[in-house]
């Protein structure tokens, strides 16, 4: 299939020709006639006949005009669309774009032109992106944030980044060895030596001394370059500065041996809980002063195992609380501590964690618990006076009941059945009132542990008035009853609670008591008020006193240990502050609103135990 160039081609070539022929005739038309001419003579010519010499003269003329023809033909279509050709093509080579061809060039040339100046646009566009690319990756190159060097097998750098020459300013025919640690001699482990070795990528961890002293550290990465043939002819090696993370490294060690440090000399044992089974992940060297076990025997146990026989801790809770008080844990041999535990959601290891701060609290509950019965001597103490009155009453019937029997027996006289019935009904039922209180201030005093259970505060009432009845009558103090019925039970210790409420009786009957000492002697209308009440949340208790009230400045004092306001030898000032701890066991509170010159009134609210 013909070309366009070609198509315009043979038209030319026929011109040509044509031109070529009529000049080729016209000369063998002159010869043949210039033959003729010199061998027969002027004659031969014929009549009319041109002169030789003008036949001659014309066709030189011809030749001439012909010769001049092909000139401009030559030059319009050969010489100067070659010119213009010429001229492109450099310009190609130079990466510069070519002139445009329409107009510039006519005839046969004028499509292989065309042709040379697509190419050559094309060439210029792979030229500029490969001049792009060539300059992006130059720009990398230099701007990468690492150290970047194109070394020859003698380890002699042949090119390298912005950043290594700032940092090691690099004379010109530097050698690696040299550049980065002053050397005159490659360094024992070299990556790129590895990589002209065996054509693969090696890495290593470097460390030199700057010239300041200090040292810096980098990860060297040689990688091999090859030709077209796939000849090593080079080798690149990349360093990135971890000096920085090595100085972090070296104060995140030296920081995590101090927690570490901290973490064992806390005194209070620490542990460090799987949040999904209560595993033990860790503790300190605190748990063995405490609980006796060696940290490598605890590790991966359970936490719960440490408990003992303590129904208010299970498994499911313990992460709910952030504070569990009185828990009862074992210690390794077998006895029972009681301890508070802080628990705090936390991460470890990347896992979910609890820590769990424990506060081993069993020598402050038996401080406590001596407290407490310190407290209990001195009711009783202070009850003395009643006791021995409320027990002189059964005493006195027993007494009269055995005399008379016995001055019968003295005289033989006999004493119907009826009457020694009824007597020996009420010397038995005068001893079992004996008994009873006896029993119940035996009980009141004797030292017990917390044991809180379901109470009825009416109830807790009820007994503890057999306690300070006796004691209000002989002073001739009455008491006011105003106790709700149907009342909710609280979670208590009933003991502990009687105590609370026998206290706050006894205080109430010394402030009425020093009002009359204070010159204030009727004593109509005094008395004491003690009432029972329940809404959704709670039950409240209240005594209140007729006495003079407690001074502002004061009150905010009383339930201190060792304050109070009385004569030495009436109080101890354990009173309320032991009856505040108990109240706050019970998870309740109690208060005092003072109304000077009208009395005080405690108040103690505890939740109702089926309150959700």
């Amino acid at each position: 299939m013909q070309t366009g160039l070609q198509n315009k081609g043979w038209p030319l070539a026929l011109k040509a020709g044509f031109a070529a022929g009529i000049i080729l005739a016209a000369g063998a038309a002159i010869g043949w006639q210039a033959l003729l001419y010199l061998s027969q003579g002027p004659a031969v010519a014929g009549p009319g006949a041109f002169p030789l010499w003008a036949v001659t003269a014309c066709w030189v003329v011809a030749v001439f005009v012909m010769a001049g023809v092909f000139q401009l033909f030559f030059s319009r279509h050969i010489l100067h669309p070659a010119g213009y050709l010429m001229e492109w093509l450099e310009q190609m080579a130079q990466g510069r774009p070519a002139k445009p061809v329409d107009g510039a060039i006519k005839g046969p040339l004028e499509e292989l032109a065309r042709a040379i100046s697509r190419m050559g646009e094309k060439t210029v566009q792979k030229q500029k992106e490969a001049n792009r690319q060539r300059d992006e990756y130059q720009y990398l190159f230099e701007q990468v944030p690492c150290l970047i060097t194109v070394q020859a097998r003698d380890f002699r750098l042949i090119r390298y980044n912005q950043e290594f020459a700032e940092k090691f300013h690099p004379q010109p025919g530097d050698y690696c060895f040299h550049a980065y640690k002053g050397r005159n001699e490659k360094c024992e482990n070299c990556p790129v030596e590895k990589a002209f070795e065996d054509g693969h990528t090696h890495i290593t961890e470097e460390a030199a001394l700057r010239p300041d002293g200090s040292v810096t550290h980098w990860i060297a990465k040689a990688a091999p370059v090859r030709d077209a043939s796939g000849r090593i002819v080079a080798a690149m090696e990349m360093n990135l500065d971890i000096t920085q993370q090595k100085v972090l490294e070296k104060k995140l060690s030296f920081s995590e041996k101090s927690y570490r440090e901290i973490f064992n000399n806390i005194p209070n044992p620490v542990f460090v809980l799987d949040r999904a089974d209560l595993t033990i992940l860790d503790c300190n060297q605190s748990v063995t002063a405490v609980y006796g076990h060696e940290k490598k025997d605890v590790i991966n146990q359970n936490f719960m195992e440490l408990f003992v026989n303590d129904r208010q801790v299970s498994a499911p809770a313990l992460p709910t609380k952030p504070l569990w008080e009185k828990v009862r844990q074992s210690k390794k041999d077998n006895s029972t501590i009681f301890a508070e535990l802080s628990v705090t959601p936390s991460e470890y290891g990347g896992r979910k964690a609890l820590l769990v701060i424990a506060n081993d609290i069993t020598r402050k509950l038996e401080a406590e618990r001596q407290l407490i019965q310190a407290g209990k001597m001195a009711t009783v103490g202070q009850m003395a006076t009643g006791v021995a009155h409320e027990l002189n009453q059964p005493l006195s019937v027993i007494k009269t009941g055995s005399s008379f029997l016995a001055r019968k027996i003295e005289r033989n006289e006999p004493v119907d059945s009826q009457t020694m019935s009824r007597l020996l009904s009420k010397i038995d039922s005068n001893v079992d009132r004996a008994t009873k209180i006896i029993t119940h201030m035996r009980q009141f005093g004797r030292m017990s542990d917390l044991q809180l259970a379901q109470v009825n505060v009416n109830e807790v009432w009820a007994k503890a008035a057999e306690m300070f009845s006796q004691q209000l009558k002989v002073r001739g103090i009455d008491v006011k009853w105003d106790l709700e019925r149907d009342m909710p039970p609280v979670e208590a210790d009933p003991d502990r609670l009687e105590q609370v409420f026998i206290n706050l009786v006894l205080n109430a009957r010394d402030a009425i008591e020093s009002k009359w000492e204070d010159g204030r002697p009727d004593k109509n209308g005094d008395c004491i008020s003690i009432s029972t009440s329940k809404d959704k949340k709670f039950v409240t208790i209240k005594v209140a006193d007729t006495g003079p009230g407690i001074p502002e400045h004061i009150a905010e004092k009383i339930f201190e240990p060792f304050f109070t306001t009385k004569e030495v030898g009436r109080g101890s000032g354990l009173g309320l502050s032991i009856s505040y701890g108990i109240i706050k066991d019970c998870k309740g509170d109690i208060s005092v609103q003072s109304r000077p010159g009208k009395g005080a009134v405690f108040t103690i609210r505890i939740p109702r135990k089926e309150y959700p």
